[in-house]
This record gives structure tokens, sequence and C-alpha cells, in this order.
């Protein structure tokens, strides 16, 4: 494998809290840390004792939710249907990647008492202080990714890459005679995000026919970011064999495509999500899309917002959890459409909840200084 062009790897500062910023109505509550360091975490235990109620906190959960897209929209949905069958009252404080706009509604959230909040931040480092605070006053918090959180949700983000990788590969192999120009749309500057790209060139880089002619991070995550990349990229390179990267940016990748008249059925798109417009592609006999690899944002809305529950009841509740990647084709779809459907059945489902979940250590209201306070990962 050669690759061509590709962009600087911006790795963020290593991941420090700083306690600037917070709302002066903490300032004489001391701040817990929670852990920093990284640490193996056992299997979550359902059946560890119970510890106090939060005391003096509302029933309430609210979904501080970064932007509109697709992926999201699945974990607000989730998240409500767990609030209605756990008596949990819900809003959307939605931030439209406004990141003052998420703190200052994370400090409003705290000072009213709210008794559980989750987060899918604008900005990761920015929001920390303000989470910490919410921990410290007994709200649940979980979060989609980054830290600090009661309960972080990442998926096995190597595994994920490598998963679109094996059958992006496969069809290389078997389809396009071992040789493929590739471009890779990346989201490298979020080092939570990284190993899912570095899976994908482990995996191609097996394959001497491979030749990556773009490796490179659009400047927006989303259809538009993949549609301007796209087009830069088809005026070096025409020729584009195969298109890997989050399906909302391959989505844009495929619109630019069909402009230029250079989408063929021969061709590999495939992208991470499941997008609701990425399965719609799947289901065309004639799209270039082959494949998208799912992270079922409702079966783990569901999961964060049942666990927001425990926590306001005294239970014990994940220090971390993953989404596992379930590879999409058009044999599964109507199974799996059915499932983010009714996410509740698939929670409470053990066999299919091993199919989409898996937890990981214990915390409760009286240990939740031991909240994780570092990039959590399966994949360490």
């Amino acid at each position: 494998m050669k690759t061509i062009f590709n962009n600087s790897i911006i790795a963020l500062l290593p991941f420090a809290v700083l306690q600037l910023g917070v709302d002066v109505a903490f300032a004489q509550t001391k701040i817990a840390t929670g852990i920093t360091e990284p640490v193996n975490l056992p299997a979550f235990d359902p059946s560890a004792p119970t510890c106090a109620r939060p005391a003096g906190l509302s029933r309430k959960l609210i979904f501080f939710q970064d932007n509109s897209r697709e992926f999201m929209q699945g974990v607000r949905f989730g998240l409500e249907q767990a609030a209605k069958a756990r008596a949990l009252s819900f809003t959307v404080d939605l931030a439209n990647d406004d990141a003052s706009k998420m703190a200052e509604g994370v400090d409003k959230a705290v000072k009213s008492k709210t008794g559980a909040l989750v987060a899918a931040p604008v900005d990761a480092i920015g929001l920390a202080p303000h989470l910490q605070a919410a921990i410290t006053s007994g709200t649940y918090v979980g979060t989609v990714v980054p830290p600090p959180a009661v309960t972080i949700l990442n998926a096995p983000q190597y595994l994920t890459g490598e998963r679109l990788a094996l059958a992006a590969s496969d069809y290389i192999v078997h389809e396009l005679g071992g040789q493929a120009n590739v471009v890779l749309l990346t989201h490298d500057s979020l080092q939570f995000l990284s190993p899912r790209f570095k899976a994908m060139r482990d995996v191609l880089g097996k394959l001497p026919g491979v030749t990556i002619v773009a490796d490179i991070s659009p400047a927006t995550v989303n259809m538009e970011g993949g549609y301007e990349t796209m087009k830069l990229i088809l005026l070096a390179h025409p020729k584009i064999d195969v298109v890997l990267g989050a399906d909302t940016v391959v989505l844009g990748a495929l619109k630019a495509l069909k402009e230029a008249g250079l989408a063929s059925t021969r061709q590999f798109l495939g992208g991470i999500d499941g997008e609701p417009a990425a399965v719609s592609e799947l289901k065309d006999s004639q799209s270039p899309y082959k494949v998208s690899v799912s992270l079922a944002s409702p079966v783990f809305g569901y999961a964060l917002g049942h666990y927001a529950a425990d926590w306001l009841e005294g239970k014990s509740v994940p220090q971390a959890m993953d989404v596992l990647p379930k590879v999409l084709t058009p044999d599964i779809l109507a199974d799996y459409e059915a499932d983010l459907k009714d996410p509740a059945s698939v929670f409470s489902d053990p066999e299919k909840h091993k199919e989409y979940l898996r937890e990981y250590g214990n915390i409760c209201f009286d240990s939740r200084d031991r909240f994780l306070n570092f990039p959590w990962s399966s994949d360490r």
C-alpha cells in the first residue's frame, strides 16, 4: 500500500481537566477530579449493592445534544423512550455546535437540581469542569465518548474501523482484482476516534495493490464536509474505487461523485454509524454504498436513560459501556431497523443486549468520586 496525500494529525493535548470557567456558584464546593489515570474495569455487576439515593434532585433527564445529525437524533429517541419507561421527565438542550451554550446549560441544570444529564459534547475539554461540578453535586452524568462522566459510552474504536476495512478489503480482493484507489475521510484530530482510522490503514496496508490517494479530515464532520473534500480530491484523482469514513461524510462524498458523473456500482463506499441515509443507500442495488458499520444510537441512548433512572434510585450503574459495531448488509436490515424502533426490547433481551452493548465497572452515588476522568476505551 502507498499513500499519496494526507493531512497532519493534530493530536489533542493530554486530557487535563481545568478548574476554570466553572460558574461561581460552585466556587466554594470542592470539585472531585475522579480517576484520571487509565484503569482496567471488570465486567459490570448488576447485582452490586445499592447505596444512598441522591437527595433533593428532580427526576428529570436532560440531553445536551451537540447538533441534529441523524446519529444524535437516534440517541435522543433512545433516551426519550427510557425516560418514559422509568417515569423521568425529559427535555433536550440543543447546542447547534455552540460550546458555550452547552456549558451554560449544564450549569443551569445543576443549579436547578436536575437529577440526570447526558451530553454529546461540542468541546469536550471545555465542558469537562462543568460536568465534574454536576457529578460532584450528585447528578447522574452520561457522555457520548469523552470524559468525565459517571457512565462513559464509547465504542471499541479500533474494532469498529477494522470491521469496515475488512469488508472493504474483501471487496477489493474479490471484486476489484486486488487493485484500488482509496480515499480515507478521517477524524484524526479527535483522539477518541483516531484508532478506527489506524485500523483502516493497518488492514489496507496488507494489500500491495491499494493506493491511498487521499487520507484527510474534512473541515466539518457532516455531509457538506465530505462533499467539499471529495470535490477537491476528484480534481487530482478522478478514478476512485473505495471511500471510507463516517457515514455522514461518505454520503457527502457520494453526492460529489454523482455530480461529477463518477459514481459506479463497481465502487465500494462504506461508513460508520448506521445513519438512516446510509441504510437507504444499502437498500438500493445500484448504489456504490456497500456497507455501514452501525453503532446503534437508539439502543445505547436507551441504556444511558435506564441507568440514569437507576442512579436516582440509589442503584449501582456501569462506569463505562461499549456499543458494539454491527456490520450492516442488505440481508439483515429488516431485523436491524426493527431493533432501532424498539430499543427497550433490545435492552431487556439478554441475547440481543449482548449483540449491541457491553458494560464495565460499577459506581453509585456514594462512590461518585470514582467517576472516569480519562479517555476510556475498551481498546486499551
